[in-house]
């Protein structure tokens, strides 16, 4: 393959091409990252809700896979940083207001949805957060890619020891923040991405980013899943693209996410069916079948348009704040799951997932969107 797309991204972390795999969890373990890695791109480990052993574990299993360069994906808590490292799911949901506890179970039962009680919510607490960001550091990953950025000081043992970071931003602001706190290269995420999302459009958000942070590298993020969205990022001032719905059409995305447990993933398990369930939504999906909404933690996330959905808009009821909303909705989510009802779960995806209807390998989509650009580059 002719090397014509390097930018200063590939010197910087250093990979073939400007191609980068969002740290998406659920989907994005060792085994796709490895894949990513070994095209010539960046493969990235999602690992915001996991438990630090597992980030070890999983981070060696991926050296094990390829020599290449990967990362790993955490977010900073959302949670106070007073909150105290004991606190529970449990003590969470008795500060729940009434009224969206009935609204919840007014659903489940309308739905007829076996009764849950005992799931775990995924809570940011920053004991947490620091013990995930030591298992990266102690494992030597190349690259750190971060949520929200993080604490001064932080990131400074990582950056000692020659580790790479990346920064996710919506908006300048937090790019700014994402520089700041010690990110090298800034990921501007627009509005049309899968999962938590920004209220930009891509195509606005990118040069500001770009302009706003000059010389450090962007990356774009929403809408890209070919060449000709690589080329576009580029002719936007960016020096790749951090591409997520496209990669969850690869063969090798969600295996390592369905040997763990809930426990080990902190959400509610994902499971063969619940797989299948989302790549069906995704190759149904138009251009217009998906909807920001706060319904699963409270953020807004880009997710496929579906029955509950609309149930949750219907009802009138505002989100509650992150994690809060995790912790309202996981009981019913994973009833949901256990009746076999994967029509539906809340399946995250961007805009562009009307743009696949079958897998392949990792290697052929990044081989794909290479020559894509390398043919639009060279007419």
């Amino acid at each position: 393959m002719a090397m014509t797309v390097r930018t200063s991204l590939c010197d910087l972390l250093g990979i073939e091409y400007p191609v980068v795999l969002a740290g998406m969890m659920a989907v994005a373990g060792p085994t796709l990252a490895a894949a990513v890695s070994n095209a010539g791109g960046l493969g990235v480990i999602g690992a915001t809700s996991l438990e630090p052993e597992t980030i070890r574990r999983w981070i060696r299993k991926t050296r094990s896979l390829t020599d290449k360069p990967f990362g790993v994906d955490i977010v900073y808590p959302g949670l106070d940083p007073r909150t105290p490292p004991s606190v529970t799911t449990a003590d969470l949901r008795k500060q729940l207001p009434p009224e969206h506890v009935a609204m919840v179970e007014g659903l489940r039962k309308e739905l007829d949805v076996p009764e849950v009680e005992d799931m775990e919510a995924w809570l940011p607490i920053p004991a947490v957060f620091e013990r995930q960001l030591q298992a990266v550091i102690d494992e030597q990953a190349p690259v750190l890619a971060l949520g929200l950025g993080a604490p001064a000081g932080m990131l400074d043992e990582p950056r000692r020891r020659g580790m790479k970071v990346i920064g996710l931003a919506g908006n300048v602001r937090q790019a700014r923040y994402q520089v700041a706190s010690g990110a090298d290269v800034v990921v501007a995420q627009g509005y049309e991405s899968g999962g938590h999302t920004s209220r930009v459009g891509t195509m606005a958000l990118v040069p500001q980013v770009v302009d706003a942070l000059e010389p450090v590298p962007v990356l774009t993020a929403g809408g890209i899943g070919d060449g000709r969205g690589l080329v576009a990022a580029l002719a936007l001032g960016a020096v790749g693209a951090w591409m997520g719905t496209a990669f969850m059409f690869a063969e090798e995305a969600f295996a390592d996410f369905l040997e763990l447990g809930q426990k080990e993933q902190g959400l509610v398990p994902l499971d063969e069916p619940a797989v299948a369930g989302w790549l069906e939504a995704a190759v149904a999906a138009g251009d217009d079948d998906t909807q920001v909404s706060g319904l699963i933690s409270g953020k807004t996330a880009r997710l496929a348009r579906g029955p509950l959905l609309k149930m949750w808009n219907d009802s009138g009821r505002s989100t509650l704040p992150f994690p809060m909303q995790n912790v309202l909705v996981i009981n019913l989510l994973e009833g949901l799951r256990r009746a076999g009802r994967q029509d539906l779960l809340p399946s995250s995806m961007g805009q562009i997932a009307g743009m696949f209807k079958s897998q392949r390998s990792a290697k052929t989509i990044v081989e794909d969107v290479v020559q894509g650009a390398e043919k639009i580059l060279g007419s």
